[in-house]
C-alpha cells in the first residue's frame, strides 16, 4: 500500500476572538472556504480526483453547526461530488481530521482534504451547551475538569512556578513577533471580505509589547473557580497536594482566536500520477487518551507513540510543533520528553499566535512545513492535547 503524503497545507491569518477582532463579521463557512479555495487554486489538477474533506470543529453550533464541511466545500467551488464531514475531538480535532483523511487517501490510493475551523468570536466556547461545559453532574461523576483547572493541576503536581510559566509565555511572544517580522509563515492565506478586499494580512493575536512585568501583573484566572467550587480541596486530596498553585492567567494561556486551515493529502502513487508536489511524507500517527482529570498531559504520550512507531528518538526530530495549551503543559512536555526549547515551537505558539480550536492541528502542519523548508530540516512532530485526556500526534518527513 502506498504511504500518505502532504501535497500542501495552508492556514488563515488568525483574528482575535472579539467583536473588535478583524474577522468578527466574516461567517465561519467563508473563512474555511477561503482555505479550501486556496488549495484548489494551487493545485487545479487535484479537483477531479479529491474524494472528500474531513474538517475539525469543536463548537458545532450556530454558524458552525450542521456539518460545516459541506457548505464550505460548496462555497469554495469544489465539485458537488466531493463529500464533506465534520469531526470533533476537542482541541485535537484538526489532527484527528488529518488522520482520517490521510488513512482514506492511503487506503483508496486517492486524494483527500483535511482541515479545521473555529470562529471563537462568533461561536464562543459553550454555545453548543455540550457535556463538558454545561453538564456539571456528569463532570463531577466522571472527574472531568475545566481545562484551565487541569493546567493548574499539572503545574501543582510538577512544581512549575508562576515565574517559569511566564518566562515560557514571554518567549512565545518574542518568537512569534520575530517570525512575523521575518515573513516565516509562507503558507499563510490573507483573509478577504465578500468583495475581495483584504480583511487580515497577518495574525493579529501576538502581543509584541509583552514584558515580564506586564505578565507578573496579571491575576490568576482559575483561583476563584477552584476555591468556590471545592475543586481545589478535592484535587489536593486526590493528588496529595498541600495546595493548588494557580499559575495561569490570560498572558500565559492560549489566546482565543478565529482561524481556519486546510491540507491536501494523497497517496504517494496518486501524487505521482497527477504530478503533484510533495511537501512531506506522513510517517506515523497516534491518537490516545490519558488521565481524564489531569487531562492535558497527553501530548507527551502521543509523541512517544509516534516515535515508537517510526523507530526514532527525540534526537532524530528537527522540530516539535505542539499546541500551547497553557504554559505549564509546555514545561511538562519538555521535562518528560527531554525536548530542548530550541526545537519546540520556534516561531511561537498558541499563547502568542492564538488557538482557534478545531483549526489548530492542521494549522500546525503548515507552520511546521514552512519552518522545515526554511531551515532545510527533515522531520517534525506535530502534537496536541485536548479536554478529558485526549491527545494526537503526527510525524512528518521531508525528502
Amino acid at each position: 500500500m502506498s504511504h500518505a503524503v502532504i501535497v500542501d497545507a495552508v492556514r488563515s491569518a488568525r483574528g482575535r476572538a472579539s467583536e473588535k477582532g478583524a474577522l468578527f463579521n466574516l461567517p465561519s463557512v467563508e473563512l474555511l472556504a477561503q482555505q479550501l479555495r486556496a488549495l484548489d487554486r494551487h493545485h487545479p489538477q487535484a479537483s477531479a480526483e479529491v474524494v472528500g474533506a474531513v474538517i475539525g470543529c469543536v463548537t458545532q453550533a450556530a454558524g458552525q453547526g450542521g456539518n460545516i464541511a459541506r457548505p464550505a466545500l460548496l462555497a469554495a467551488g469544489w465539485p458537488d461530488r466531493v463529500h464533506g464531514m465534520t469531526v470533533t475531538s476537542y482541541c485535537t480535532s484538526g489532527l484527528s481530521a488529518l488522520r482520517i483523511a490521510a488513512l482514506q487517501a492511503q487506503a483508496e490510493n486517492g486524494l483527500m482534504l483535511a482541515g479545521g475551523v473555529e470562529m471563537m468570536s462568533r461561536v464562543p466556547v459553550g454555545t453548543d451547551k455540550g457535556l463538558l461545559t454545561h453538564d456539571l453532574a456528569l463532570q463531577k461523576a466522571q472527574g472531568l475538569l475545566p481545562v484551565g483547572m487541569a493546567a493548574d493541576l499539572v503545574a501543582s503536581v510538577e512544581g512549575f512556578s508562576r515565574e517559569a510559566c511566564d518566562a515560557y509565555a514571554l518567549a512565545s511572544q518574542q518568537r512569534a513577533s520575530q517570525a512575523q517580522r521575518e515573513g516565516r509563515f509562507r503558507s499563510l492565506v490573507a483573509v478577504k471580505d465578500a468583495e475581495g478586499n483584504p480583511l487580515l494580512l497577518a495574525d493579529e493575536t501576538p502581543r509584541p509589547q509583552t514584558t515580564p512585568e506586564s505578565l507578573a501583573e496579571r491575576a490568576p484566572v482559575f483561583a476563584e473557580m477552584g476555591q468556590s467550587t471545592g475543586l481545589d480541596a478535592w484535587l489536593c486530596h486526590r493528588y496529595r497536594l498541600a495546595a493548588i498553585n494557580h499559575v495561569h492567567h490570560a498572558g500565559n494561556s492560549p489566546v482565543m482566536a478565529d482561524g481556519a486551515s486546510a491540507v491536501l493529502v494523497a497517496s504517494a502513487d496518486a501524487a505521482k500520477r497527477l504530478d503533484l508536489p510533495v511537501r512531506a511524507r506522513i510517517v506515523a500517527f497516534s491518537e490516545l487518551a490519558v488521565d481524564r482529570t489531569m487531562a492535558l498531559t497527553g501530548a507527551v504520550d502521543a509523541t512517544r507513540e509516534v516515535l515508537r512507531k517510526a523507530g526514532l528518538t527525540v534526537d532524530d526530530i528537527d522540530l516539535f510543533e505542539v499546541n500551547e495549551a497553557f504554559a505549564a503543559l509546555m514545561l511538562h512536555y519538555m521535562k518528560h520528553l527531554g525536548v530542548p526549547h530550541e526545537r519546540l515551537n520556534v516561531n511561537g505558539g498558541a499563547i502568542a499566535l492564538g488557538h482557534p480550536m478545531g483549526s489548530t492541528g492542521t494549522a500546525l502542519i503548515s507552520v511546521a512545513l514552512d519552518e522545515l523548508e526554511r531551515t532545510g530540516g527533515k522531520r517534525a512532530v506535530i502534537a496536541a492535547c485536548g479536554a478529558a485526556g485526549l491527545a494526537s500526534a503526527v510525524l512528518i518527513e521531508r525528502d
